[in-house]
């Protein structure tokens, strides 16, 4: 992929999107981590909650990126970043994250937390990035200050829009569906452009469909049960 191509901005656009709707999550794991500090305490433990975070998803991503280059597993990342974009449409996560008592327990929850919430963004942004580390860097510097500044905002913005999340599942679906396409054994299926793009519009119309179908359902049932 060449730099400042217009295939290197979609794929930083795409993680850009990634970052904001995945992020979310972990920047509210390192606020509930640190409620129980002193104030003075807290902007430390999450400054250095997220460096300790991000360094290792930073390892972790790499580590990815360097898998998906083994025959298959594209594919498999594929498939498994659809399922991520179906469960960020029709499920509501929970963050049940205990306060910590003293400054290292509170950077220790931070790093393991978001070491567990972050394997979804892992898997999506070294699938954006489709093989370029310059672009996993790139995602990383972005995703720092989403994470330390962002959760309110994003949280407020995600209530008064929710086509925010439908645009990010379309956003993973799409990175998934690329994946599939990339797969090298799988080169001569996708050889024809109407089968690749079709199949790439399929995937995203699929998730986004059968996500906001499920979703619905679910609304409507909740009421029925209270």
């Amino acid at each position: 992929m060449e730099l400042f191509s217009a295939e290197f901005f979609s794929a930083l656009l795409a993680i850009i999107v990634i970052d904001l709707v995945l992020a979310g999550d972990n920047a509210i794991v390192i606020g509930l981590a640190a409620r129980n500090l002193p104030k003075e305490m807290q902007t430390k433990v999450i400054i250095w909650g997220t460096v300790g975070a991000i360094a290792i998803r930073a390892v972790a991503t790499m580590a990815v990126v360097w898998l998906l280059k083994v025959p298959g597993l594209l594919l498999i990342g594929g498939l498994l970043l659809l399922w991520v974009a179906y469960k960020l449409l029709v499920e509501d996560k929970g963050h049940d994250v205990g306060a910590a008592g003293n400054f290292w327990a509170a950077i220790r929850t931070i790093i393991i937390a978001d070491a567990l919430m972050g394997l979804d963004n892992v898997l999506a942004v070294a699938g954006a990035a489709h093989g370029s580390f310059i672009l996993v860097v790139l995602g990383l510097i972005i995703s720092i200050p989403i994470v330390i500044f962002g959760s309110t905002i994003i949280l407020k913005f995600v209530d008064r829009f929710p086509i925010i999340i439908t645009l990010g599942a379309a956003v993973l679906a799409w990175t998934a569906s690329k994946m599939i396409v990339g797969e090298p054994f799988m080169k001569d299926f996708f050889a024809n452009p109407w089968i690749k793009y079709g199949f790439e519009i399929l995937m995203i119309a699929l998730v986004v469909g059968i996500g906001t179908y499920v979703k619905s359902k679910r609304s409507k049932k909740e009421p029925q049960a209270a």
